[in-house]
């Protein structure tokens, strides 16, 4: 081990991401392999946590792990132009308000519903009555 090298708890903790997400992402190329130690234990250097940081990041912003492929390319290409980027954030907005509008309505449906249900003893649920509609 170098100095400098941390292990998957280290950072983990350094990164925000979680052991098993760390694991995970490596499992399926969005970041690079970890080195190992003769023993099998996986080592982080700082640019790795910093890329980790910036997935977490991503993450918390509701980016799919495919925006976050392209994300990361498009970080780590110095050539990128930020049109691409702007492109993908545009296109990332624009669903997230298509969801925010689906959750608006179903939120207006749900207190609907809630306020036409008396929410007493008696067995009668209009709430139900609707879910089991077909």
């Amino acid at each position: 081990m170098q100095q400098g090298d941390l292990t998957i708890g280290d950072a983990a903790e350094a990164s925000g991401v979680s052991a098993k997400m760390i694991r995970h992402y490596e499992s399926i190329g969005l970041i690079g392999a970890a080195k190992r130690t003769d023993a099998g234990y996986r080592l982080y250097t700082g640019q790795d946590v910093h890329v980790l940081r910036f997935v977490h990041r991503a993450r918390a912003l509701g980016f799919s792990l495919d925006q976050i492929r392209t994300l990361l390319g498009l970080w780590q290409d110095e050539k990128r132009a930020s049109a691409d980027v702007r492109a993908l954030a545009r296109s990332h907005i624009a669903e997230l308000d298509r969801k925010i509008a689906e959750m608006g309505a179903m939120r207006r449906t749900l207190e609907a519903l809630a306020n036409s249900c008396h929410g007493d003893a008696r067995s009668n649920c209009p709430i139900l009555d609707d879910l089991a509609a077909t």
